[in-house]
Formats: C-alpha cells, sequence, structure tokens
C-alpha cells in the first residue's frame, strides 16, 4: 500500500434532513479534497440521521436510490474515496444501515450492517455479507458501530486482503471522553490482532428525537496504537497519513504478524449454534 491520506469526520446529522446532511458532507469532502486527502469516511446514517422510530417512513425507496447517485456522483467530481451512510428503504421487507463505498471511477459498493444492536434488530434488517472494497492498490474492510465488538469480522476481513478497517458510528452513549476510552479498550485489538490501520469516527451533537451522540475520532496505527484522534462536542474532520511502509514492516515481521500462525482447524466451535 502507498502512503495514503484520510479523514475520519465527526459530522452531525439532521433525521431525515437529506439536503442540509449532503450539503454538509459536500463541504467537508471539498475541503478534504483541497487538503489532498485519498479518502474520507462520515459516521454511521450519515445522510438520513440515526432513528429508531419507524426508519422505514423516513422516505420513499426511490430516495435511497437517489442518495447513492448523490453519493457516487461526488465522489467522481471530488477525485475522492467516500464512505457515507443512510437508511436503505426497500420496496419490500425492513431497511437496512448501509455504509455508501463511492470511488472516483463511481460505485464501488454497498455495505450493509451485518451485526445489528439489540435494539436495531426490532427496525431493521441484517446484511448477509462480509466483504471488503478495493480501489486501485487500496483495500479496506466497513464496518458499522456495533459490530467493532465482533473480532471475527475484523480477522475475515484481515483474511480477505484488507489494509485498513474504517469503523463508522452512530453511538449515542455518554461523553466525548467516555466514548474515546471505550474506544481505546476494544479498538486497538482490532488494529494489533490483525496488522492494519483502524479509522473510527461517530455522529455528534443531539437529534430531534433526544439522542445525544458525542463527538469522536480515533485513527490506530497497525501496532494499536493512535495516530491521531479527537473528542469534543462539535464537528471536526481528522485527517492522518497512513504511511505503507509501516504496514509492509509489521506484516514482514514473523513475530508482529499473527494472522499467517492462525490454526482455523481448532476454532470450528466459533461456528457452532449453540
Amino acid at each position: 500500500m502507498n502512503d495514503l491520506k484520510i479523514a475520519a469526520v465527526c459530522m452531525k446529522s439532521g433525521i431525515g434532513d437529506i439536503e442540509a446532511n449532503l450539503d454538509r458532507i459536500q463541504s467537508f469532502v471539498s475541503r478534504a479534497a483541497e487538503r489532498g486527502v485519498h479518502i474520507i469516511c462520515f459516521p454511521e446514517l450519515s445522510v438520513s440521521g440515526y432513528t429508531l422510530k419507524e426508519p422505514h417512513k423516513i422516505y420513499p425507496p426511490s430516495m435511497s436510490e437517489e442518495i447513492i447517485e448523490r453519493v457516487e456522483t461526488l465522489a467522481r467530481a471530488s477525485g475522492l474515496i467516500i464512505l457515507a451512510g443512510l437508511i436503505e428503504v426497500r420496496k419490500e421487507g425492513m431497511p437496512y444501515i448501509t455504509q455508501i463505498v463511492a470511488g472516483p471511477e463511481g460505485m464501488l459498493g454497498l455495505y450493509r450492517k451485518t451485526h445489528l444492536s439489540p435494539s436495531e434488530k426490532e427496525k431493521f434488517q441484517a446484511g448477509q455479507e462480509i466483504k471488503v472494497f478495493q480501489c486501485r492498490d487500496i483495500v479496506f474492510g466497513v464496518q458499522l458501530c456495533y459490530e467493532s465488538h465482533f473480532p471475527e469480522i475484523s480477522t475475515l476481513m484481515a483474511l480477505q486482503g484488507a489494509q485498513i478497517l474504517f469503523i463508522s458510528h452512530a453511538s449515542p452513549w455518554g461523553e466525548p471522553e467516555e466514548k474515546m476510552e471505550s474506544w481505546l479498550r476494544h479498538l486497538p485489538s482490532r488494529a494489533f490482532d490483525n496488522a492494519l490501520f483502524v479509522v473510527a469516527c461517530n455522529q455528534v451533537g443531539t437529534t430531534e428525537e433526544g439522542y445525544s451522540f458525542p463527538g469522536v475520532s480515533l485513527v490506530l496505527h497497525p501496532a494499536g496504537r493512535p495516530i491521531g484522534s479527537y473528542h469534543g462536542p462539535g464537528e471536526k474532520m481528522v485527517e492522518v497519513v497512513l504511511v505503507g511502509k509501516d504496514l509492509e514492516e509489521i506484516r514482514g515481521h514473523r513475530m508482529k504478524y499473527f494472522v499467517p500462525n492462525r490454526r482455523p482447524e481448532l476454532y470450528k466451535g466459533l461456528i457452532s449454534s449453540s
């Protein structure tokens, strides 16, 4: 992987306020493009806002399609890889919590949240595919909020070739300092155990439904140490250069790269139904 400049955005997203949210996203994208950023990551449900009150009625299915097209158009115009989230309303069935992944050449795909929190299971359906995305020499995975607590997802993405994990959150719990402390308990393990970069960001601010999101962004080195961070009450774009040589050195070290020495034949208990 070549050196890569990323941006992780803490952003306030109004529920159903699509135009204002897209305008805010475009503003961040424009600033990032001027500053030489290659990939910009927005929080979970950054375009639609986060709601558990009848999310299937937030807008018609055609609006989901329009949002995806508009993010793709913005990625083409800016020359950036953009990760942005929406409630993906379907013509049939419950909606998905989805992250759009678009690049300079167009759509790279959609990631639909596979592991829903207990409250989300009542309102959304779960995605059924854990996959990675590739643009040129960059391979990366996407996870959404609650999913970061399942180490198997990160390891599977590493086995699929991921060099970076982008973990977007809409997590309305605690003050910014508390949220940062929480992330520093588990996210460094995802980076260290799998020898990859981790980029995480959260929504920020209080919504119309009373959810209060602490502003937090965190970028982790493959050795598990922070190389960029923010916690506070307002919107913020954190920019960090991910150094490709750092990844190569760890993955080339026989004692620091653990993934090749796994013994999956011993892990059958992980896929038992009990």
